[in-house]
């Protein structure tokens, strides 16, 4: 009797051990390998310029003026229903027609900070936003922009320009070209007009707009990384019809230089 029980335990311990071995095969193949993380595309690229610059303290001034210079470039936005403008890619060559915006600041011009326009109204500071359009090829590109006066002057401006472009290296770029400016006539008659005043030494004169100014640019740019790099540029302008005629380019200079520096960061939101 003790015999036969013993053959029967030990006739079902194997198979006892082989139904558990079953039950776990079963349960790791069960379980789900969890797919790679895919990060989310950006929606938004856009690089900032932080640096310092010198220009003139008001347009037809003598001396040069320094003071903080910035910049902000578009370079990717994901649009709705699955298209995009510009690329995610910061070494990716955008060829052929692009959007592009466009800002500027011009500082307050006033008798206090510069005593030779007594006479003449101040101008309160002003910043211009807008838009333009930019055709690139690897050794040439052109663009034409549009803004509007949304704090100060509220007027019309205009710029097109076009570039010689090189690269002696991998991450050296060197542009060179001519650029046209000009504005409406509320544009120049803020910054070139003069009202007649009572014990006022400037004559005088209504400005009507168009071509403003007329120059060339160099400029370069070194890419440290994918996110980091320098940028700077020297642009030379001489004024062009009422502008140049003016009694406030006058008594100054008919001509302009300015130059910039600055450090350039890219950035990527996603939302």
């Amino acid at each position: 009797m003790k015999s036969a029980l013993l053959a029967a335990a030990l006739a079902a311990a194997p198979l006892a051990g082989f139904a558990g071995s079953m039950d776990q095969a079963a349960t790791e193949a069960a379980v789900a390998i969890p797919a790679p993380y895919a990060a989310p595309r950006p929606a938004l690229i856009f690089k900032l310029r932080g640096g310092v610059g010198a220009a003139p303290e008001y347009f037809g001034a003598k001396d040069l003026k320094a003071g903080p210079d910035f910049s902000f470039s578009l370079e990717y936005l994901r649009l709705p229903g699955g298209r995009a403008l510009g690329s995610t890619d910061p070494n990716a060559e955008s060829y052929g027609f692009v959007p592009r915006g466009s800002f500027r600041y011009i500082g307050k011009r006033s008798a206090k900070d510069s005593p030779e326009l007594t006479g003449l109204n101040d101008v309160k500071a002003a910043a211009e936003i807008g838009l333009g359009l930019g055709y690139n090829q690897r050794y040439f590109e052109a663009f034409a922009d549009v803004r509007y006066g949304v704090i100060g002057h509220h007027a019309w401006v205009g710029e097109l320009g076009a570039n010689a472009v090189l690269h002696p290296t991998e991450q050296l770029t060197v542009r060179f070209g001519p650029r046209l400016f000009g504005g409406s006539h509320k544009y120049a008659n803020t910054y070139f007009g003069v009202t007649a005043a009572p014990g006022s030494t400037f004559a005088a004169h209504k400005a009507k707009g168009g071509a403003i100014s007329a120059g060339l640019e160099l400029g370069m740019t070194y890419a440290i990384d994918d996110k980091w790099g320098v940028d700077g540029a020297v642009r030379w302008d001489k004024y062009l019809g009422d502008a140049k005629s003016s009694p406030i380019v006058a008594q100054g200079k008919d001509n302009n230089l300015s130059l910039r520096i600055g450090v350039t960061r890219r950035f990527s939101v996603n939302f």
